[in-house]
């Protein structure tokens, strides 16, 4: 059994108990986000950016929109970081 079956079995056990708080329909339309973001080996602000943009349209609008381009500008100067370090 690969860890993602692992996880739906897991999340369809608590589904079934209370009902799925942690990945409402925002996050599962398709991939679920969270799934998307740990196949490609995303970083925290790289899954953020991921998550605001997957759900602005059904949760909270320009709100998530501006935490999605808060996290990008904070990827952006980390690689400038790293650029300019050589690292």
């Amino acid at each position: 059994m690969t860890k993602f079956e692992i996880i739906d079995e897991f999340d369809n056990i608590v589904e079934g108990a209370i009902g799925d708080r942690i990945n409402p329909d925002y996050y599962t339309d398709g991939i679920e986000t969270t799934k998307y973001v740990l196949s490609h080996k995303l970083g925290f602000c790289e899954g953020n950016i991921i998550k605001y943009l997957t759900r602005y349209k059904q949760k909270n609008g320009l709100e998530d929109l501006l935490k999605a381009q808060k996290y990008l500008r904070l990827l952006i100067a980390d690689v400038i970081k790293k650029v300019n370090t050589g690292r």
